[in-house]
C-alpha cells in the first residue's frame, strides 16, 4: 500500500492545473476513499493515505498536509481545506479517540493545524480563519521534580458543533467543545467549553456576549 501511495503522488502530485485535478480525481481514488469527484491541487502531500475519506466536491488547496494514521481524516461534502493547512492525526500512543472528522460545507483557512491525537469532531458549516490551532492533546507538567516529557499527556478530544466561526489565530486546546452558532474571536486562546450563541475572546477566552 506505502508503494502505492508514493507512487501515485510521484507520478500525478507534481500536476498544476486542470489537467492534475483530473488525473489526481481519476487515480488517487486508488489508494483513499472519494465520494464522488474532489478537487486536490498539485502539492497536497498525504501520508497513509487510505485511511483518508473525502466527500463530495471537497476541495483540498495547494500546500495541505494530511497525516491519517492510524484511525482516520473524514472530510465532508463540500468542505474546503486551504493552503498550507495541516491536518495531523499521529499516534504512536495507541491514544483509542484519535482522528480528525470535518462534517459538510466547512471551510478550514490557510494554515490552519488541525491535530487530532485525542479526537477532532468539527461540525457543518463551520468556518476557520487562517492561522488558527485546533489541539486535541496536551502535556501533564504538574510535577517540577519531573521533566514534563516524561510526565505523559491528555487526549480528551474536542468538539466543534454546526455554524461556528473561528477568527484568525486562534487556539482551541484539548478537551473543549465549542457550542452551535459560536463565534470566537480572533487570537482567544479557548481553554473551557463555549456555550452556544456566545461570543468569546480573550487569554483565557471569556463570554463577551450572547448572539
Amino acid at each position: 500500500r506505502y508503494v502505492l501511495e508514493q507512487s501515485l503522488q510521484g507520478l500525478f502530485g507534481w500536476v498544476p492545473g486542470l489537467l492534475g485535478i483530473g488525473l489526481r480525481g481519476l487515480f488517487y481514488r486508488l489508494m483513499l476513499r472519494m465520494h464522488g469527484w474532489a478537487a486536490i491541487e498539485h502539492g497536497v502531500r498525504l501520508a497513509y493515505a487510505s485511511n483518508v475519506t473525502l466527500g463530495r466536491r471537497v476541495y483540498l488547496d495547494r500546500g495541505v498536509y494530511i497525516h491519517a494514521c492510524p484511525f482516520g481524516v473524514e472530510i465532508g461534502d463540500g468542505t474546503l481545506v486551504m493552503y498550507g493547512s495541516v491536518l495531523h492525526v499521529y499516534n504512536f500512543r495507541n491514544l483509542p479517540r484519535a482522528g480528525i472528522r470535518i462534517g459538510r460545507d466547512s471551510l478550514i483557512g490557510e494554515y490552519n493545524v488541525i491535530r487530532g491525537q485525542g479526537g477532532v469532531t468539527i461540525g457543518d458549516r463551520v468556518y476557520t480563519s487562517p492561522m488558527v490551532q485546533i489541539v486535541a492533546v496536551s502535556h501533564v507538567y504538574q510535577d517540577p521534580t519531573r521533566p514534563f516529557v516524561e510526565q505523559g499527556i491528555t487526549a480528551e478530544g474536542i468538539t466543534i458543533e454546526d455554524d461556528v466561526w473561528i477568527g484568525s489565530g486562534a487556539v482551541i486546546t484539548d478537551a473543549v467543545r465549542v457550542g452551535r452558532g459560536a463565534v470566537v474571536a480572533a487570537g482567544a486562546v479557548v481553554t473551557s467549553d463555549v456555550p452556544p450563541h456566545t461570543v468569546v475572546g480573550g487569554v483565557p477566552a471569556k463570554i463577551l456576549r450572547e448572539r
